[in-house]
């Protein structure tokens, strides 16, 4: 446990460094990518979110668990199931990403990420302090077609420390790559407000979804970043509960 925690703490200390680098890159080139207030909010919800990671562990390991009681098949657990299992769940988040978007219960939770009108590396841990009570039920499948759930939430986890680094205008295009995998530029348009970009690039780490399913759209014109009914708060207990209090007084709009 004590090695689970140090390997935790470097990580962290990688992802502030990395903000430091992108925060210093944005005053020296004088890009405006970053607010005073909008930044230490971003840094006090991810600190919310790391403490419920370790609120719901249990409840998210009994889900995945009490399906693979049940598991159809027993897959080994090898780098090759490992592998099937990463792009299983990147399918799955698609979609979990996807219905986020134009399902109103998920919205609730999903809101608190589109609502800064900046892009960098802070916002992309701006996620909803209870997100781990309803990510389980969409990666039950993977547990009941026989993958463990440490293969499970290690593919999930993954998935969204490589999207941390989508989040940033410091990387342009990236050719060939644009279309294929998750990029900067294309989750910029997935983060724009403009009408072209809503509801597109859903993809956690591949945009061949995307291809596949008709949501993809490359970066064209600059993004305005936030939700299409504007600015919200930098109060960081507004922002988890905004969508909340909107969908119980049946107030809920979506980013477009």
């Amino acid at each position: 446990m004590e090695r689970n925690l140090h390997s935790r703490l470097i990580v962290y200390g990688i992802l502030l460094l990395l903000i430091t680098a992108e925060i210093i890159w944005s005053w020296r080139k004088d890009k405006k990518t970053y607010d005073i207030k909008d930044t230490f909010t971003n840094l006090f919800i991810f600190t919310g979110f790391q403490f419920s990671k370790y609120l719901f562990a249990g409840y998210q390991l009994f889900v995945l668990n009490i399906a693979a009681h049940h598991s159809v098949f027993h897959i080994a657990g090898n780098l090759w199931s490992f592998i099937s299992c990463f792009m299983l769940a990147d399918f799955i988040y698609y979609w979990f990403h996807r219905t986020s978007h134009i399902w109103k219960p998920l919205w609730a939770f999903h809101l608190i990420h589109h609502s800064s009108p900046y892009m960098n590396l802070s916002v992309s841990y701006r996620l909803n302090w209870f997100s781990a009570l309803i990510s389980p039920v969409f990666f039950l499948p993977l547990a009941f077609l026989g993958f463990s759930p440490e293969f499970i939430a290690s593919s999930y986890a993954l998935n969204l420390l490589y999207q941390f680094f989508m989040h940033t205008e410091l990387v342009g295009k990236l050719g060939k790559i644009e279309g294929i995998i998750d990029t900067p530029s294309a989750h910029r348009v997935h983060h724009g407000s403009n009408p072209i970009y809503i509801d597109k690039n859903f993809g956690g780490v591949l945009m061949i979804w995307d291809r596949v399913f008709k949501t993809y759209q490359p970066e064209t014109e600059k993004p305005r970043y936030g939700i299409t009914t504007g600015f919200i708060s930098n109060n960081p207990f507004i922002l988890v509960f905004k969508g909340f209090f909107d969908l119980f007084r049946g107030k809920m709009k979506y980013k477009g």
